[in-house]
């Protein structure tokens, strides 16, 4: 499978950690643009490095470029994951706002009508979020939030951002796996 896998700017680096682990794991192939907001998000919360993502994508974009294969709909994927989302993300995606590749890589998703998740990560919710994550729900993507479940009895930090990953996963029709589901023994 291929996935196209956006980071913005939100807080929340070891989700997109998470997802890229999983999907290496599964031998996804990988395309992985990082927004300049994110890399200072990474600098700042101190989690997660640059290198630790780009290590795991098969290739990485530069958020600059408007011509990578990625912003075209020609260039055939299985959709995008855009983890975490941002606010302002959400609003350009919500809004046909491609101004830099990630934003670009989510208009053609849409276009295209292919799976396109937006993992966001902010709270509280102010209105303009809420119409913009309407907007966004009406041009065909699928919202979520990073809100992990606990009926998996959680040990670790890892444990709660997997099942995050697991259920965004989900959306593409990938089984993780290593995840006790509702229901399951």
């Amino acid at each position: 499978m291929r996935l196209v896998v956006g980071v913005s700017g939100g807080s929340g680096m070891p989700y997109a950690l998470s997802v890229l682990r999983a999907l290496h794991r599964l031998g996804a192939e990988t395309h992985l643009v990082v927004s300049s907001g994110a890399k200072r998000v990474m600098t700042l919360e101190g989690g997660p490095k640059l290198g630790d993502l780009t290590d795991l994508a098969h290739t990485v974009y530069d958020d600059r470029d408007l011509g990578a294969s990625i912003a075209s709909g020609s260039y055939r994927t299985a959709g995008m994951l855009v983890v975490p989302c941002s606010a302002g993300t959400l609003a350009k995606i919500a809004h046909g706002f491609a101004d830099n590749l990630l934003s670009r890589a989510a208009h053609v998703t849409l276009k295209e009508r292919r799976r396109l998740v937006l993992l966001t990560r902010e709270d509280p919710l102010p209105r303009p979020m809420l119409q913009n994550m309407l907007l966004a729900h009406d041009a065909g993507a699928t919202l979520m939030s990073a809100s992990p479940g606990f009926y998996h009895a959680p040990d670790t930090v890892e444990e709660l951002l997997y099942f995050v990953t697991v259920r965004a996963l989900d959306q593409f029709g990938l089984e993780a796996g290593g995840f006790r589901r509702w229901g399951e023994a």
